[in-house]
C-alpha cells in the first residue's frame, strides 16, 4: 500500500505545479482519479554469483588431489623410516653375532694310528634283468605283439599276412 501512496502524492505535487505554470487541459482542476498512476520503479537488480558445476567440481578434485598428495607423502615417510628401523636391527644382528661367533680352536687329529676303513655289514645287491616287454596294457591295440615275438634272432619280424596265415593252417591240418 505504501507505493500507491507514494505515487498519489507524487501526482497531487505535479498537479499543483502545472496550476501554477497556468497549464490546464480540458479547464478544470484534476482530480487524482482521473491521473494514471504510475506503478513504482523496480530497483535494479543485483546479479547472483553463478556457481557452475564444473567450479565445484574442480574445488572437491583439488582437495582429492591433496588428500593423496598427502597420503603419498605419508607412506613415503613411513617406507623411509621403516627402512631406517630395518638397517638399525641388521647392524645390531651383525654386531652380535660378530661377538658370538668368536673362532675357538680345534682339537688336532690323531694321525699315530692309520685309517683302515671297515667293511660294511650290509648284504650286496643282486643284479636282476631289465625288462625290455611293454605290459600288454600298455601297448597299443593295432600292433599288439608279444614278448616272445620279438624275442629271437631278429627283431624285426613282420606280422604275418592273411594268406601266409591260412597257409599255415592248411599245413598244420594236413589238407594241402
Amino acid at each position: 500500500m505504501e507505493p500507491l501512496k507514494e505515487a498519489r502524492n507524487r501526482v497531487e505535487g505535479s498537479s499543483s505545479s502545472d496550476n501554477s505554470n497556468g497549464r490546464t487541459s480540458g479547464g478544470g482542476r484534476r482530480s487524482p482519479t482521473n491521473c494514471l498512476i504510475k506503478p513504482p520503479v523496480k530497483k535494479n537488480t543485483i546479479p547472483i554469483d553463478l556457481k557452475l558445476h564444473n567450479d565445484i567440481r574442480a574445488v572437491e578434485r583439488a582437495r582429492f588431489a591433496h588428500q593423496v598428495e598427502e597420503k603419498r607423502r605419508l607412506i613415503k615417510q613411513y617406507k623411509m623410516e621403516r627402512e631406517r628401523q630395518q638397517k638399525l636391527e641388521e647392524q645390531e644382528e651383525i654386531k652380535r653375532l660378530r661377538k658370538e661367533l668368536i673362532p675357538k680352536a680345534q682339537l688336532m687329529p690323531y694321525f699315530d694310528r692309520p685309517f683302515v676303513p671297515r667293511r660294511s655289514e650290509k648284504q650286496p645287491t643282486v643284479p636282476r634283468e631289465p625288462k625290455f616287454c611293454i605290459p600288454r596294457h600298455k601297448t597299443i591295440r593295432c600292433c599288439r605283439m608279444s614278448c616272445n615275438d620279438m624275442s629271437g634272432p631278429s627283431q624285426l619280424q613282420h606280422l604275418p599276412s592273411s594268406v601266409e596265415k591260412t597257409e599255415a593252417l592248411y599245413k598244420n591240418r594236413g589238407l594241402q
